[in-house]
């Protein structure tokens, strides 16, 4: 028995088929493209990751309902952790809750070796750890240092000098040191 346009049946399927495709599944999409007006830094804190995780040279990003993200650089860059990090201009991957998967464009110095980071997680619930995976290696550093937005380095010589600089610095002497009067 075929149902006809015309009969009462047939009405209400093409009324609830108008109303599924013109305004359910596009206001599906439109939920995504409202997290366009947040920044990236906002996106990651929305996904229960630290900001920190991307220095502040972010010149534009794209994110897909789907999860998957790029995120272009003014240039690349170089920021200072426990351990040195590259920022390629193109960073891509895909986000979900507490996690960025199949990353591509960030890098760690281990050593004299440059190694692609590939997976970034937190705990759920949060805790204060996140994890690094740099291929076979799950590395677990405090989250703390990733809580900030960090600065860009042009060089690694420019980061290198700036730690190095730290470790000569002598402390103040103390007659150069504020002191609290208290009468």
């Amino acid at each position: 028995m075929a149902i006809s346009p015309k009969s009462p049946i047939g009405l209400t399927i093409l009324t609830v088929s108008f109303f599924f495709f013109t305004i359910i599944i596009p206001s599906l999409s439109l939920s995504h493209r409202d997290e366009s007006n947040q920044t990236v830094y906002e996106i990651l804190r929305t996904f229960g990751l630290p900001s920190g995780l991307l220095p502040d040279s972010v010149a534009d990003y794209s994110f897909s309902s789907d999860g998957h993200f790029v995120v272009h650089l003014e240039k690349p860059c170089y920021v200072e952790f426990d351990y040195l990090v590259y920022y390629d201009t193109t960073i891509t991957g895909k986000l979900s809750y507490g996690s960025i998967t199949d990353l591509n464009g960030i890098q760690v110095r281990r050593f004299f070796l440059w190694l692609g980071v590939d997976e970034i997680r937190v705990d759920l619930p949060p805790s204060e750890s996140i994890y690094f995976q740099v291929g076979f290696i799950n590395k677990k550093l405090a989250i703390d240092q990733f809580k900030t937005i960090h600065s860009c380095r042009d060089s690694v010589m420019s980061s290198c000098l700036g730690s190095l600089k730290r470790v000569f610095e002598l402390p103040a002497p103390v007659d150069e040191i504020p002191m609290l009067l208290t009468e």
